[in-house]
């Protein structure tokens, strides 16, 4: 397909957000965690960049929300950076096939989560990172990362979202304390948690996002942050591992790398194309933003990108 014109792609945007808007099953919020419960599942918001550092924007694109799993993206990134492929020994890279928070193949594979995007296999990351620091240390330098990749100093925790998944992270703690049964968590469960959950309480505005994800888009305007090996890596893996046991369906539909999370965001990446942003929050039974999936099938459709040809 020919490339297609920044006005084309935001009349695209457009339709989308109208299209969305007259939706009546949007899903629900994440109610197990009680400030994304109370969260109304009405918003949607679209954004993305493009090469020529355009960015485009449809519906509440301005509007905060927590990212919670995508934030997974940035911490890997970092870890990769850190540790290299010394943190293949401590989670894998395969689809898990099972709930992003389950522990059934984390007992099967012996403390070894399959990836780094289900809650284990961010847990064992995020355990990776802290290693020799302290929370805030950690905290502190996924905001830099975050910041810089977005070109945007106004990116922060929520700490009233980070205080309710804390005192709901009961089975993320499960999780924790069965890695550590097996020697593959280096840190206090309680640490690792606190930090996790704070991690996943970073609030982003659809346009900071897209702006984000430019680096893992290779495009032009965004600041190099990680190897291009690494980038076609953590692509590789957002598109076989980001939408935990649906990301063979969104695959199969949108064609894309995306990263999901239950705060209702999706961050996808059209290679060499665009980085975009969108946000829903109600939520599908795998966890994944509804409308957000239907809009990203939307506009791989309609802009005819897939990585796939």
């Amino acid at each position: 397909m020919e490339s297609l014109s920044p006005a084309a792609l935001q009349s695209i945007l457009d339709d989308i957000a109208a299209a969305m808007a007259q939706r009546s099953d949007r899903g629900q919020p994440a109610s197990y965690i009680p400030e994304l419960g109370r969260v109304s599942p009405q918003h949607f918001g679209i954004a993305l960049c493009l090469p020529g550092g355009q960015t485009l924007l449809a519906g509440e694109a301005t509007t905060r929300f927590s990212i919670q799993s995508i934030s997974k993206v940035f911490t890997l990134a970092i870890a990769l950076g850190r540790l290299g492929d010394d943190l293949w020994q401590r989670v894998g890279r395969e689809p898990s096939g099972a709930a992003f928070n389950s522990i059934v193949s984390l007992e099967h594979d012996q403390g070894i989560p399959r990836n780094p995007f289900i809650n284990a296999g961010a847990i064992a990351v995020t355990d990776a990172i802290l290693e020799g620091l302290q929370p805030r240390d950690v905290l502190a330098e996924l905001l830099r990362f975050l910041r810089v990749a977005a070109g945007d100093e106004d990116i922060h925790i929520d700490k009233t979202v980070a205080a309710s998944e804390r005192a709901h992270a009961h089975r993320n703690t499960a999780l924790a304390e069965f890695m550590a049964a097996h020697g593959n968590l280096r840190n206090p469960a309680a640490l690792t948690i606190g930090t996790y959950c704070h991690q996943c309480a970073v609030e982003m505005t659809c346009v900071q996002l897209a702006r984000a994800g430019r680096f893992l888009a290779g495009l032009p305007a965004a600041p190099r942050l990680v190897s291009p090996a690494r980038v076609r890596r953590i692509n590789a893996l957002m598109l076989t591992c980001g939408h935990y046991d649906a990301s063979g369906d969104f695959a199969y539909r949108v064609g894309l790398p995306g990263k999901s999370g239950v705060g209702g965001g999706i961050l996808a990446i059209a290679p060499g194309r665009a980085s975009i942003a969108v946000w829903s929050p109600g939520l599908d039974a795998q966890g994944n933003s509804r409308l957000g999936a239907e809009a990203m099938e939307h506009l791989a459709r309609a802009t005819g990108w897939s990585v796939f040809g």
